[in-house]
């Protein structure tokens, strides 16, 4: 072998790889040595979402076959990379603070993280806080953390418009705003949603601050794979809320909208994913809904695929008052097409 052979060797990209880890309750959590995760569910560590299906608990971990550093911090923010990818989460005090001011410290501290680190690129995002459609200062929640995400966006020199990252946004039952994020070394491909307007193009009635995030990202996710990151999605045609109190017509419009993303990422890659290829997470703001829900997802991508088995159904307020679910999910393809 040529030197350039060991040198394009040592440079490959370890594949970045994803596990969902249903436990039952009272079972061990799983000995993963990865990037991290979230807990959701019956642990002490878990996000304050009620998880409505499946029972115990669940872990979303991230990894890769490099040996990850250990978990280092740097001010609020806890994060642990290989080199090559990079998962963290940064906790903020927004009863103290304000939403918006937690928002932008939260943000300002993830960029200063991947400015000191090999992964400068953000991928994807999850952000959670409480009372999201709650109105404080003359402004609702969601709106003010908008305000305080783009002011970190803009300050730090990122895009806040076509190249942002994936991202979701969910209210808690309680507690700090929490944010995840995932980050690699190399820059993703956003990807739009022909049917809806970009959420960062939204008009100025949905608040000051547009929300800043992109419906897709393509990832370069090595081992001949790339992954593809959808956002969170909702019952929205252009910048409207459809089918207002019907919740099975908002799954189903915001299962179309899924296809619709996945159909122009494989419009740029040549190579499609299928839905019942993906891993997905349903955010339901009712709990008698799951019944219905779960009907309509499962009907779509089959009661004994994958997706429907490792799907997972949580208790969560959706970024606008009048939505009942909104629906994320992430998969990985091989890049190359099969004749």
């Amino acid at each position: 072998m040529t030197a350039s052979h060991d040198l394009q060797a040592a440079c490959a990209t370890p594949p970045l790889s994803f596990e969902r880890h249903h436990l039952a309750i009272g079972e061990a959590p799983p000995d993963w040595r990865g990037l991290g995760g979230h807990w959701l569910g019956a642990s002490p560590e878990a996000l304050p979402l009620h998880l409505l299906a499946p029972t115990g608990a669940v872990y979303d971990a991230w990894a890769s076959k490099a040996i990850p550093n250990a978990l280092r911090a740097h001010g609020p923010v806890r994060y642990c990379t290989d080199g090559h990818w990079l998962h963290g989460w940064v906790e903020m005090d927004d009863s103290v603070l304000g939403l918006e001011v937690a928002a932008y410290q939260a943000y300002t501290a993830l960029f200063q993280v991947l400015a000191l680190c090999a992964c400068p690129h953000l991928l994807r995002l999850w952000n959670y806080f409480s009372g999201v459609n709650r109105e404080t200062q003359g402004l609702e929640r969601y709106r003010q953390f908008n305000m305080g995400r783009q002011q970190a966006f803009v300050e730090a020199q990122r895009s806040v418009f076509d190249g942002a990252p994936a991202a979701c946004a969910l209210g808690t039952q309680d507690g700090p705003l929490r944010v995840y994020f995932l980050a690699g070394r190399q820059a993703p491909e956003a990807i739009e949603n022909p049917r809806q307007v970009s959420a960062y193009h939204y008009p100025v009635s949905y608040g000051p601050s547009a929300p800043t995030f992109s419906r897709a990202a393509l990832v370069d996710a090595g081992g001949g794979r790339r992954a593809l990151f959808i956002s969170g999605t909702a019952s929205i045609v252009g910048h409207v809320s459809m089918h207002l109190g019907d919740v099975r017509l908002q799954t189903k419009e915001s299962l179309a909208n899924m296809q619709a993303v996945r159909e122009a990422a494989a419009a740029r890659t040549g190579v499609g994913l299928r839905a019942d290829e993906m891993i997905y997470t349903l955010y339901l703001r009712h709990a008698n809904d799951l019944a219905l829900v779960r009907q309509v997802f499962e009907h779509e991508v089959g009661t004994d695929s994958r997706a429907a088995r490792e799907a997972i159904y949580l208790l969560a307020d959706i970024c606008r008052s009048d939505l009942l679910i909104e629906i994320e999910a992430h998969g990985f393809q091989s890049t190359e097409a099969t004749p």
